[in-house]
């Protein structure tokens, strides 16, 4: 009996989300999987399946999404990279890089950590430049009672509340390592850290948060829907353009 022998090629790829229904190939529009695995046919012949480190939605970026598939054909690393590259444009996605992995890695299941970055727009006069990659808040925020508020967040906690319906995790319950605001100039810049995250959890603490900046809610209001463990407590789910997936971190990198 002969056992076919495959190589995973590791990518990371840069991708703006906004012509895309999210990154998991889905029947009624474009995605970032669908558009890598048509390149990687051209490319190589083979038909292969893309796994990611994260599912992120329709109109959320990606500055570090680490992904893999297999091949039965042994290819240059870089070359497939640049390949890939070329023909998914002018499609908003880029390999930045490629490299061949050992068969039992898995961008998912070997992903022990993801951080996210959560950008606003903190000024009056309309985006240019950013639209569409920033959440554009006229109204002056505190970021530091953002900040101050935030760390409620931070650790084991059941986050119901910052769970969407569709979520289709087994537990509501994950480990926030880090959760952070700043300013920089006229950006809030939120960023989040942990090993998983539930669906929309990131957008709606950032959208909680920003009631909390705008004076809306208190730090104790931030507590009290987290303790309800109930979404309709939720004050409010930030829009999915100013959300990037930044990096992921496997054991031994």
């Amino acid at each position: 009996m002969v056992t076919e022998t495959v190589t995973r090629f590791a990518l990371t790829l840069e991708f703006h989300g906004g012509p895309f229904m999210g990154l998991q190939r889905q029947p009624h529009g474009p995605t970032v999987q669908q558009a890598v695995e048509d390149a990687a046919l051209a490319v190589t012949g083979e038909a292969i399946t893309l796994h990611a480190a994260g599912r992120t939605d329709a109109g959320v970026h990606a500055l570090g999404m680490r992904a893999h598939f297999d091949l039965a054909r042994d290819f240059d690393p870089f070359r497939l990279g640049e390949a890939l590259s070329a023909l998914m444009r002018p499609q908003p996605i880029a390999v930045l890089d490629c490299r061949v992995v050992p068969d039992d890695w898995h961008a998912r299941f070997s992903c022990t950590g993801r951080t996210y970055e959560y950008r606003i727009a903190n000024r009056r006069a309309p985006l240019t430049l950013e639209a569409g990659r920033a959440w554009h808040l006229r109204r002056p925020l505190d970021a530091g009672a953002m900040h101050d508020a935030a760390q409620v967040l931070v650790g084991l906690h059941d986050f119901t509340t910052f769970r969407s319906v569709h979520c289709q995790s087994a537990s509501p319950v994950k480990t926030l390592e880090r959760l952070t605001v700043r300013r920089e100039g006229d950006h809030v810049i939120i960023g989040a850290a942990a090993r998983s995250f539930l669906h929309h959890q990131v957008r709606s603490m950032v959208g909680c948060l920003s009631l909390v900046g705008e004076g809306r809610w208190s730090k104790a209001d931030l507590a009290d829907a987290l303790k309800a463990k109930d979404r309709c407590k939720l004050g409010l789910n930030a829009p999915p353009e100013g959300l990037y997936f930044v990096s992921a971190t496997y054991a031994g990198e």
